[in-house]
Parts: structure tokens; C-alpha cells; sequence
């Protein structure tokens, strides 16, 4: 680990031990102690509370306080809330394609030199749930401004499968920075960092030449059609019709119930994606965020409609490094859904990118082994609910 650990903070991402110390200084308080397994490297994980508020519709509160705008009705005299749900210990059901408010148990009390950005889980993305957290008085979903003081709720809708939560359940988390500054590695930085430790990989552990990465605001990284594993799987395509998901069982389904694997194209490395279709993919390199930064995946646009390639796209730092960068990189998982029209990609098309940002001092764990995390080491992989194979 690095020798800077124990020096105080200074600007950028915050490391855990920086999190803990917010923690006990009252800037994060909660409705329950926090526990310890919430405090990733890089980010704290964020607590569903025990009421749901079935919504007519999204909303951002604008000059109003969350609950304030909730009670207000809308144009055509409506109520916004349609039906209050309590979460009771066995757990609620959110249905598919409706949109659901969840106080969190967690609250902050920002500094003004601290903002905060929310993302999905790894889990919560590959399952398909959309979410984004809201605050008081903001215009920005998942965004919460520097000396922020108040509640945080998240809007929640299963879009491809209804689920099964319980109060204290984690879907979203949530990253601080210190500063005003935008921490997002410039490119000249991030070609160097790639030439000194490598943060992109071939699939046989190799570093990518510096002929063939390509970085532009960011690294692009490609799609994995080769078909190369066991099962010869390329994707998997959520199905229209099945039970719940209980995001409290783990290696429980069998994956044929909720998803459709979809093959290698034996005649062309190919695969047409459907409008509205949710798939799982595989990036085709590996990707090695090392302890002095964390990372974002940011969406990529095509010229004939939007292809959305991620729902979580936040990696902690370790994520396919080790502990000493001995891992040369874990592959990504691609959360992706066509938008307008129908989307062909080929194997090893640019698909996604990855922005880097710096972190203000290395953090004292790192994703993986360190904290029992569920992807290191990851090929093409559903969330942690379905069993392997």
C-alpha cells in the first residue's frame, strides 16, 4: 500500500478511513449506526428505509424540500404519491416499470468545501433497476451540491424484473469529493499512468500497446462477441415474464428463468440489439484501476440513436488491480439497452469509457479480497442472486 495513507486528505475522491472520520464527526448520520461492511474504498454504500411512495411520475423538487414537493399535486390537480408502502421486516415488492420514492436511513451534513455523487450498485445495475437519489431543493438527479445539508431518497423502478426489498438493503452508493475542482484525469496524465502501471489489458494479461488504446476524455474500452468461456454465452437478454427477484438470496435462480443466454454469431462476430431490450455483455480488455484513483463509466452515444451501456458505472479502486497490481485487470460488465431503433455491434467495438478521477489520499482498503467483493476476477457475470453456470 502507499505511504501517503495515514496523511491528511486532500483534494479529490475520499478515501474510507476519510468516510469513518465524516462518520463520526456527524457530517454522514443515519437512522441505524452505520456498519462497517457500508464503507467501501472509495464510497459508502447507501441504506433503503422502512416506507416506499408509490409515484405517479419522477420529479426533481427544484426550489422545494423532497417531502414538501411529494404532498404538492401536480398540473391536473393530481397527487404525486399514488400509495404509501411500508417495508416491513419480511420485505415489500416493487412491480415492474413503476416508480417507487425511498427515504434512505442516511443523511448529510456537508461542508461547504464537500459535494457528494450517488451511483447504482454494481448489483443493482445488473438487475436492471434504475435508480438515482434526490435531494431538497436540487435541478440534478444523483448530484448532491457542496454544504448540502438534509435528507437523501431514492427514486427506484425495476424496469425488467419485480423485486423483493427490506429496509437496510443497499442499491446505491455514494462518493465525496473535497474541492471545487474536476477531478477527472486529463488525458496526458492518463496515457502516463497507463505507461507506468497499465490500466488496460489484453485478455492474456498483456498491457495494451499505446498504439492501440484509445484516449479521449476518458478510455474507450470495446465489447467481448468471441464467445470465449465455457457456455460459448456472448450475452444474456433479460425475459419479458418472471417472478421477483428477493435481493436478499444469494447463488439462489437458475439463470434460464429470468434470462435468455444469447451464442457466439458462428458465421460473424456479431449481435443486433433490440429496442428496449436489456442485455448483459463483457468488455473485451480488462480494465486495472490502481489505489490512487477510482473510476466512472460514462454513456456513449451512436449516431443513429442512444445505446445506453451503463446503469453502474462506478469502480473503487483495486478494481481488477490486487493488492499490488498483480491482477492485469477484470473484465466490465456492460449494462446496455438500444434505444429508437435496432443496434448491431461487432466484437471488439468501441462500446463504453471509462473516466478516471483522482483520489485525494489512497485508501487503506481496496476493492477485492479486502472487502469480500462479488466481481473481482469477473467475466461476462449476472448480479449475485443467480448461480454460476
Amino acid at each position: 500500500m502507499s505511504s501517503n495513507i495515514n496523511k491528511d486528505t486532500g483534494v479529490g475522491v475520499l478515501n474510507c478511513q476519510e468516510i469513518e472520520r465524516l462518520i463520526s464527526g456527524e457530517v454522514i448520520t443515519a437512522a441505524e449506526p452505520i456498519a462497517d461492511g457500508q464503507i467501501q474504498p472509495a464510497s459508502l454504500d447507501l441504506r433503503l428505509g422502512t416506507k416506499a411512495y408509490r409515484i405517479l411520475s419522477s420529479f426533481l423538487p427544484e426550489n422545494h424540500g423532497v417531502e414538501e414537493r411529494l404532498r404538492m399535486k401536480d398540473l391536473h390537480g393530481s397527487d404525486i404519491i399514488m400509495y404509501e408502502l411500508d417495508i416491513p421486516a419480511d420485505g415489500a415488492i416493487l412491480e415492474k416499470n413503476n416508480v417507487y420514492l425511498i427515504p434512505l436511513m442516511e443523511a448529510l451534513n456537508l461542508p461547504e468545501d464537500l459535494r457528494a455523487r450517488a451511483n447504482p450498485k454494481s448489483t443493482t445495475g445488473r438487475l436492471d433497476i434504475f435508480t438515482r437519489v434526490i435531494t431538497d431543493r436540487s435541478h440534478l438527479f444523483d448530484n448532491i451540491a457542496s454544504g448540502y445539508k438534509g435528507g437523501l431518497y431514492l427514486e427506484v423502478m425495476p424496469r425488467s424484473f419485480p423485486i423483493k426489498i427490506k429496509a437496510g438493503q443497499r442499491l446505491v452508493q455514494l462518493r465525496l469529493t473535497r474541492g471545487s475542482s474536476d477531478y477527472t484525469v486529463p488525458d496526458d496524465q492518463l496515457m502516463e499512468l497507463h505507461a507506468g502501471q497499465g490500466v488496460l489489458f489484453n485478455e492474456d494479461g498483456s498491457i495494451v500497446s499505446a498504439s492501440d488504446i484509445r484516449i479521449n476524455k476518458g478510455v474507450f474500452m470495446s465489447v467481448d462477441l468471441s464467445g470465449d468461456n465455457p457456455a460459448g454465452v456472448v450475452a444474456y437478454k433479460s425475459r419479458k415474464n418472471s417472478h421477483y427477484v428477493d435481493m436478499s438470496l444469494v447463488n439462489h435462480y437458475n439463470i434460464e428463468e429470468f434470462w435468455e443466454p444469447i451464442h457466439k454469431n458462428t458465421i460473424k462476430d456479431t449481435l443486433i440489439l433490440e429496442p428496449e431490450e436489456f442485455y448483459i455483455l463483457a468488455s473485451k480488455e480488462r480494465i486495472s484501476i490502481p489505489e490512487m484513483y477510482a473510476a466512472e463509466m460514462v454513456p456513449y452515444e451512436a449516431g443513429s440513436g442512444e445505446l445506453r451501456t451503463h446503469y453502474a458505472g462506478f469502480f473503487d479502486p483495486g478494481f481488477g488491480y490486487g493488492r499490488a497490481g498483480e491482477l492485469k485487470g477484470t473484465k466490465a460488465v456492460l449494462e446496455v439497452r438500444a434505444h429508437d431503433v435496432p443496434f448491431m455491434i461487432t466484437d471488439g467495438q468501441k462500446i463504453c469509457k471509462l473516466n478516471f478521477e483522482k483520489m485525494a489520499a489512497a485508501p487503506s482498503m481496496l476493492y477485492g479480497a479486502d472487502i469480500g467483493s462479488s466481481y473481482q476476477g469477473q467475466g461476462i457475470k449476472l448480479s449475485k442472486h443467480f448461480k454460476d453456470g
